[in-house]
């Protein structure tokens, strides 16, 4: 198994973050095992792309709520990641438990 589960819609509240205070939140390496997903869908020309993340931030957003790690943005980074039989991501986390919301 790639990933703890797959889900399709985000079981957690909007958090509201921006992109500006999604960049406050330094990445760290979390095990693929770990994450949930929050779509069932992958686009395979962006899976293939070699410049998917040329438009956005370059590490995958992930929000802990109630102990999970949901994947909320980076699932053809993390599927790219395990096809390359890496078992861990680098990604921001933002903690719901810890309700820390990033000043801009």
């Amino acid at each position: 198994m790639i990933f703890k589960g797959v889900r399709d819609g985000k079981p957690y509240p909007e958090h509201g973050l921006s992109y500006r205070q999604w960049s406050q939140i330094p990445p760290r390496q979390i095990r693929l095992d770990e994450l949930v997903t929050t779509t069932t869908v992958l686009a395979l020309d962006r899976l293939l792309s070699e410049d998917s993340t040329f438009y956005g931030d370059l590490f995958p957003h992930a929000v802990r709520w109630q102990g999970v790690i949901y994947l909320e943005d980076g699932l053809h980074r993390a599927v790219r990641a395990a096809l390359r039989n890496r078992t861990v991501l680098h990604a921001r986390v933002y903690d719901m438990d810890a309700e820390s919301v990033p000043q801009p």
